[in-house]
């Protein structure tokens, strides 16, 4: 496998910026309304965006230069003159409207117009709110903080939250936002988005509450085997304790245990076949059966291949 090795100063501005928009993502966007001292109302999206405090509540979006002819975006230079802004999560169902707000229109033309989007209110900071919008976070500008002063240079927007507003139809049956209603879409490079919804859905269970074996812990056979992936690999690795040796030695008798047994008498064939059915209990998110059907081939072979 071939690898490049780039250094930025060996791009251009745009190629770079390219190279990074498409590396890092997906990126959550932040559809960001906000107020010059005029009262005149802008509306854009970024996606270069995060949360970064949970107390206090802390949000950072960049506006950077830019990159054509190193000039400062209206949001900018509005928070530098109100240091209030509501910033907004975009669903599936907006983000033909948010790509519209981000044309460059001229100065006091209101994407909430343009875009077509509902402008209501807010009720702690100048900007209003997009009604239509799954959740709306009015924040405070605690801060600004410019990187450059050339083409393509971020400014990062510190924000503190101080009102949420929520529509309850992404909210579950216990009145907690819900991950699947939500319908979040994300930005990658170029024209690209991702949408986070339906099968593109998946949990990873954290390695909090217990203190996984690790990788390192596997054995030889697992660790070094043609039919589990990294991934595989990793789910193994996050159990704090294996099967006892009689569960494995019970689950032996599992008809699809027996049928491989039956199928394969060479020990490497079986064990690709124990592999492949611990893959298919991986991918179910079966772990400890996985585990079992691992363990059985080193209780057969009576492998201590454990290094």
């Amino acid at each position: 496998m071939a690898i490049q090795t780039i250094l930025p100063s060996e791009l251009s501005i745009p190629d770079l910026q390219r190279t990074l928009q498409f590396a890092v993502g997906p990126r959550p966007i932040a559809l960001v309304s906000s107020v010059n001292r005029e009262g005149l109302v802008n509306l854009s999206p970024f996606s270069f965006f995060n949360i970064f405090s949970t107390n206090p509540p802390i949000l950072v979006f960049s506006p950077a230069r830019r990159v054509r002819d190193n000039s400062t975006k209206d949001t900018l230079n509005n928070v530098l003159e109100v240091p209030e802004v509501v910033i907004h999560s975009v669903s599936h169902s907006m983000v033909e409207q948010t790509s519209l707000s981000s044309t460059e229109y001229a100065r006091g033309i209101n994407e909430f117009t343009k875009a077509g989007f509902t402008q209501v209110a807010s009720t702690h900071v100048a900007p209003p709110r997009v009604a239509e919008a799954p959740v709306a976070l009015e924040c405070r500008v605690n801060e600004v903080v410019a990187l450059g002063d050339g083409p393509g240079a971020g400014n990062l927007v510190i924000c503190e939250v101080i009102a949420i507003h929520i529509n309850d139809q992404v909210l579950d049956d216990e009145g907690r936002l819900d991950q699947d209603r939500l319908d979040l879409v994300g930005r990658l490079g170029g024209d690209w988005y991702v949408r986070a919804h339906g099968d593109a859905l998946f949990e990873v269970e954290k390695p909090l509450a217990t203190k996984g074996i690790g990788v390192d812990a596997l054995p030889r056979s697992v660790r070094l085997s043609t039919v589990l992936t990294g991934n595989d690999l990793g789910k193994l690795g996050n159990v704090e304790l294996l099967p006892l040796q009689s569960d494995v030695e019970e689950f032996m008798q599992h008809h699809r245990i027996q049928t491989i047994f039956r199928q394969y008498a060479d020990p490497i064939e079986r064990r690709e076949a124990l592999h492949q059915y611990a893959k298919e209990q991986l991918d179910k998110g079966k772990v400890h059966k996985a585990w079992k059907a691992l363990l059985v081939d080193r209780l057969n072979t009576h492998s201590t291949d454990d290094e």
